[in-house]
């Protein structure tokens, strides 16, 4: 077992005065039973349920009240109502709407319960006239491993306690350049990494990455209400890979005849299976962050490994000394994008990218918000003087600052629009994204003297 930032969320989760049950949001085997099994070392008893189990789901359908249901729950499992700290864990709480339901009583009536809940999919399975009870339960997304998880996993405590510096010394930059790389190439399944760790061999992890996708495969017909549902939702989990980190559109996906409703509809499934997620253009450069869902979304899939792996793009990802150069630079913006939405700790926020309004090819990569602005951030190797689409967007905001994700090493540039409009550059390594909250701070402190610098690695040139 790895040790996982979310550990932390949990505990400050428990310290909460008024506690509500918690539901773990994340797509399958991503970790969420493991981690509550960490997390539960804090608790005198743990109470594991899986109602997938028809024996554990039966508790929960044929209680007639809490109390009994709370009886029944110490009972069938051998534990004792007043032992101390109890965790409760309903896993795979989607096969069972009346276990959903009897969440709101264990906020109101069982408050001396710690209560977990975990699915994988929560909103396709559960029918519209069964919700989440509002206001009674809160939410934490559970994603893969983010490269500082990852740092950990391989036990590089050099490179983690480096990472905590800021600003990151140059000494550092060509060996984190170098597990970023083994990051992007692996992805951040736990399976994937686990396996990684105990045999450092890269080819054992195919046959991982392929019960994965098949895993998905067969999970097909639990998301889907009828037969051309089924066949989209398979079309799309065949051809999504392909297309990570493209613009995509609707109609004709994969070169399918099915129509527009259609596959929208198949698309919004698997997003709600957390499987892929649809990012949607920002056409202003202020807040409030206001997406507008009418132009094509890019494709964000779950995780840069198996988009690698499904794609045949793992030798060149490991061949590369440049991510920006693979697959046309996709791969490079799709993992900036998982490490982005990692640092997410809400499921409604999201990530964003940018496009003008009125028709054009000006796109920056991702609208990221830091305080009150919305920071433009381009994923791209090369001269600064090439950042037309980062230009376009400086020229129409309220602030100077722009931030280029690249493999060179960390330094503030001062340059210039095409327009003349003075702007700051903060060009960040790629594996330091993780930190780009700490950095944004960093880099606008340093630029806010009147004096224009050009700096590298925290040292004025």
């Amino acid at each position: 077992m790895f040790n996982r930032l979310a550990i932390e969320k949990l505990k400050n989760w428990a310290k909460k005065k008024d506690r509500k049950p918690l539901v773990l949001r994340g797509a399958r085997q991503v970790g969420k039973t493991t981690l509550v099994e960490m997390f539960s070392k804090d608790f005198e008893q743990y109470i594991y349920f899986n109602l997938e189990l028809d024996k554990d789901k039966q508790v929960f359908e044929e209680s007639s009240d809490i109390e009994e249901l709370t009886d029944a729950i110490f009972f069938l499992k051998n534990k004792t109502k007043k032992a101390g700290k109890t965790l409760l864990f309903i896993d795979e709480i989607q096969n069972s709407p009346k276990a959903v339901s009897w969440l709101r009583y264990f906020y109101e009536d069982v408050k001396h319960l710690y209560v977990i809940a975990a699915g994988s999919l929560l909103e396709t399975l559960i029918g519209n006239h069964i919700s989440f009870p509002v206001g009674r339960v809160e939410y934490m997304p559970v994603r893969p491993f983010s490269y500082i998880e990852f740092i950990n996993a391989l036990g590089e405590q050099q490179s983690l306690s480096v990472l905590n510096k800021i600003p990151v010394p140059d000494y550092s930059h060509e060996k984190l350049l170098e597990s970023f790389r083994l990051y992007t190439l692996i992805g951040g399944m736990p399976e994937v990494i686990k396996n990684y760790v105990e045999n450092k061999d890269i080819n054992a992890l195919s046959p991982i990455y392929d019960s994965l996708i098949t895993s998905y495969k067969d999970d097909v017909e639990k998301y889907a209400r009828s037969r051309v549902h089924i066949n989209t939702l398979r079309h799309i989990i065949e051809h999504a890979f392909y297309e990570a980190g493209s613009r995509i559109k609707y109609q004709g996906f994969g070169n399918s005849n099915y129509k527009s409703r259609e596959m929208k509809e198949a698309f919004f499934t698997l997003e709600k299976a957390l499987l892929l997620k649809l990012i949607f253009p920002l056409t202003s450069t202020k807040i409030p962050l206001q997406p507008n869902i009418k132009k094509s979304p890019k494709l964000q899939l779950l995780d840069t490994g198996l988009v690698n792996f499904v794609t045949g793009l793992q030798k060149e990802v490991f061949g590369s000394k440049k991510l920006s150069d693979v697959y046309e630079g996709k791969i490079a913006e799709h993992i900036v994008g998982q490490e982005l939405r990692a640092l997410l700790n809400s499921i409604s926020r999201d990530i964003y990218f940018w496009t003008r309004e009125k028709y054009s090819d000006a796109e920056v990569d991702f609208a990221y918000q830091y305080d009150n602005k919305i920071i433009p951030v381009e994923v791209k190797s090369g001269a600064t003087g090439r950042l037309r689409s980062l230009h376009e967007f400086i020229d129409r905001a309220d602030h100077n600052f722009g931030v280029r994700v690249y493999a060179g090493k960390l330094k503030i540039d001062k340059s210039r629009t095409r327009n003349g409009k003075d702007y700051y550059l903060l060009n960040l390594p790629f594996y330091l994204v993780h930190k780009i909250d700490n950095y944004l701070e960093w880099f606008i402190t340093e630029t806010g003297s009147d004096s224009c610098r050009e700096m590298e690695g925290g040292k004025k040139v």
